[in-house]
């Protein structure tokens, strides 16, 4: 990058998720950003010339506003049935935040929003989890960003710091059985949390339409 031209403002949002983390640490090590701003719950204790800290959640976030400036917001937010078995809370964490992000981000100047939900998101489904993925869809979609990025993973893979017996199992179980998932099945693959934060970081370096969806024969293309 030139000495002349100025590099983007991204803002990030579930930080110190899986693919959060991943996201975090590839917005830092390229050159094509000169600040990220990361909304947090708590301290991550990463530090970096780049990275500027906000704590706060859901609800303070509108007290916030005025500290965030970006160009971009990635939001990879989401919670699982286990932390969060409130429903109420959990489409708090899920729909309310990531479209307040995308609202909030886009009137601090963003044009782009890049999002991850999930494979087969259905906002007329009467299973909560896929309903709820729908909606967030639609309502960040609604926002009217200039381009919003949407990526689908399926199983997301890889090695977690907390340890979950079930889905360990099922990635194990998804490692041998990827390759019988082809043709319209190819969607339902597992992906790694890695390759999903490298995939949403290369789409930001494409140009691209006002919406565009990302499953993973389109996530896969990136990388």
């Amino acid at each position: 990058m030139s000495a002349d031209k100025k590099g983007k403002k991204a803002i990030l949002f579930g930080a110190s998720g899986f693919v959060g983390s991943y996201l975090l640490e590839g917005l830092l090590n390229d050159a094509d950003y000169e600040q990220v701003t990361i909304v947090v719950r708590k301290n991550l204790n990463v530090s970096h010339p780049k990275l500027k800290t906000l704590i706060g959640d859901y609800h303070s976030l509108p007290g916030l506003k005025d500290e965030i400036v970006a160009d971009e917001v990635f939001i990879a937010l989401g919670t699982t049935k286990k932390n969060t078995p409130d429903q109420k809370i959990y489409y708090q964490v899920d729909h309310d935040y990531p479209v307040l992000a995308a609202q909030i981000g886009k009137e601090r100047g963003a044009k782009s929003v890049f999002l991850v939900s999930a494979v087969g998101p259905d906002a007329g489904s009467s299973i909560f989890y896929i309903r709820t993925k729908g909606e967030t869809e639609r309502d960040v979609i609604a926002q009217d960003l200039l381009h919003t990025h949407i990526f689908r993973p399926s199983m997301i893979m890889g090695n977690r710091k907390e340890s979950r017996t079930l889905e360990k199992s099922l990635i194990k179980i998804f490692s041998l059985i990827n390759p019988l998932f082809i043709g319209p099945m190819q969607k339902f693959r597992g992906i790694e949390g890695k390759d999903i934060a490298k995939a949403m970081l290369a789409a930001a370096k494409k140009p691209a339409g006002k919406v565009k969806i990302y499953e993973w024969k389109e996530m896969k293309e990136l990388l």
